[in-house]
């Protein structure tokens, strides 16, 4: 689960200007964390299918902020990529 504190901070590390909370590089790291809260839970509930369920929800989410920022810029897309250590 996500603290105040870390979503700030998140969001203060791929803001573009100071009050940026809707850029898609934003929105992907705020995914990502959740994302990755949410396979360490799975890892020890493995039946939790309502969690699974918002899991797939979310990483289809974090695909259609990806494509939406590679197709208006390729090169933030490529450093937010490399940043996350997430795959193409």
């Amino acid at each position: 689960m996500l603290t105040k504190k870390d979503k700030a901070k998140i969001i203060e590390e791929f803001a573009r200007t100071p009050n940026d909370t809707g850029s898609p590089e934003v929105q992907i790291a705020l995914l990502t964390h959740r994302i990755l809260a949410l396979t360490e839970h799975l890892n020890i509930h493995k039946h939790d299918e309502h969690c699974r369920h918002g899991l797939l929800n979310l990483v289809g989410r974090r695909s259609r902020h990806k494509a939406y920022l590679k197709e208006i810029n390729p090169e933030r897309y490529h450093e937010v990529i490399g940043r996350l250590g997430l795959r193409k």
